[in-house]
């Protein structure tokens, strides 16, 4: 099949950009590495749209929160991300998690029978010197377009590191000592009866001698080109925050605020009362087997992570699916060298979709490449294309990624409501509804005057 437009990268970028722009007519060769026989640091399947740290999409909560905004849009984009998430959900309180296994299959089999897509297991070396290409190959960028990618750009490569937390098998979880429990009990439709959370609890004697654990444990050892490079704050490593001070952990992924141990009641608190720290876990997958350490992202080696995570009430004889990780993530500096449509500057058929933007997190990349497909379906098609506003969430990351930022201080970020244009008049408790509620209207007016490019 001839193809109209040629994505590189069937993540999670790439495969909402060859969805868009299938869904609207256009053919698409998607060329995805993995499968060819080669295989990156991080993922451990050659599925597309693998989920390579959490299993989570955050927040659902289209009403006060920015990511739950963005859910929002591409729900009304028709993104395959999203369709394929609700096939896969599994209870995650407000937040939207998936089964990464049966996330990816969804995926992978809308574009597999759809008769606009070709999937090619291919490894791509160099930029395209012709034809409409989209590049979303993501922070894990093989290494000859990588170098590719820097010699078109003319800038040296920007990069973070990355860390995956570790998933433990449900039934390794003593439950004598843990509790299942929501934060505040707060539960949707599809909560679980009890909560989402399976909780562990410590005392201070065991938080503290945790804490030190963390801080004396064998590290990944960096090579030489690895040693300069920052950490994203959205995903920093449990034993990094530990280093940031006594209490850093217990106000952040330990906090145990709205939590009450029911192993630990008195008169005064017959609910429990909240223990002085807590691990949360929260479920990984459909059937409720494997759970995931929730913000335990970590570059500890593997058999230091086994040792000390044992250590937590309740995880004594934990087995784990996979232990934490760590990889190096590489991003372009998108402000200086891609135009507002996510074209390089130097070579405009050329694109670029998802993290290796600079975005961060699964449902920016996968924002970004919804965009990216609108933009190239609008090209094809001899539609003129206009950004959404950056009152939404699509526009104020795009406006982010393209010129939110010095090109010299060009950092990952998440959406978030410091992106969108401030809301000073409206009170502080109203303002995150203020938000939402506006860029809800002005998407839907930017929706009405893009009639005939989105589905």
């Amino acid at each position: 099949m001839t193809h109209d437009v040629q994505i590189i990268g069937g993540g999670l970028a790439g495969s909402e950009a060859a969805w868009q722009l299938a869904q609207r007519g256009f053919k698409v060769r998607l060329s995805e590495m993995r499968g060819s026989g080669e295989m990156t640091a991080a993922h451990q399947t050659d599925g597309l749209a693998e989920l390579v740290c959490s299993n989570s999409f955050r927040s659902d909560d289209d009403e006060r929160n920015a990511v739950g905004l963005l859910h929002h849009e591409m729900r009304r984009l028709d993104s395959i991300i999203m369709r394929a998430g609700e096939v896969a959900r599994v209870p995650a309180g407000s937040a939207m998690a998936v089964d990464r296994d049966l996330f990816s299959a969804e995926v992978e089999k809308a574009l597999q029978d759809h008769p606009n897509v070709t999937i090619v297991r291919e490894r791509v070396d160099a930029l395209p010197e012709t034809g409409l290409t989209i590049v979303a190959t993501g922070p894990l960028t093989a290494a000859n377009l990588a170098e590719s990618i820097v010699s078109a750009t003319g800038q040296d490569r920007l990069a973070f590191f990355d860390a995956i937390a570790p998933i433990v098998h449900r039934d390794s979880i003593d439950m004598d000592i843990c509790w299942i429990q929501s934060r505040w009990d707060k539960k949707t439709e599809a909560s679980n009866a009890d909560g989402d959370y399976i909780n562990c609890p410590m005392t201070k004697e065991q938080y503290l001698a945790f804490h030190q654990g963390l801080l004396d444990s064998e590290k990944t050892e960096f090579k030489d080109w690895e040693k300069d490079t920052p950490y994203f704050d959205g995903c920093m490593p449990i034993e990094v925050m530990a280093s940031r001070g006594i209490d850093t952990l217990r106000y952040g992924p330990m906090k145990p605020v709205g939590l009450d141990n029911p192993r630990d009641t008195t008169p005064e608190f017959p609910q429990g009362r909240w223990p002085y720290a807590v691990v949360q876990l929260r479920q990984d997958n459909k059937l409720g087997t494997l759970w995931n350490m929730v913000g335990f992202q970590t570059k500890m080696k593997y058999g230091a992570q086994t040792e000390l995570f044992r250590t937590i009430p309740g995880l004594e004889n934990a087995e784990f699916a996979r232990l934490g990780g760590l990889h190096r993530n590489t991003f372009i500096n998108s402000p200086l060298v891609l135009d507002r449509q996510l074209r390089l500057k130097e070579a405009g058929h050329i694109r670029f979709a998802g993290q290796i933007t600079g975005c961060e997190g699964y449902v920016e990349s996968s924002a970004i490449g919804l965009m990216t497909g609108m933009m190239a379906a609008a090209e094809l098609g001899g539609q003129d294309w206009t950004s959404p506003p950056p009152t939404t969430a699509m526009g104020a990351l795009l406006a982010h990624i393209t010129e939110g930022a010095e090109a010299d201080t060009y950092q990952p970020m998440n959406v978030n409501f410091g992106l969108f244009p401030p809301l000073h008049t409206v009170k502080k408790k109203a303002r995150k509804e203020a938000y939402t509620s506006r860029g809800k209207t002005q998407f839907g007016e930017w929706l009405m005057n893009m009639e005939g490019i989105p589905a």
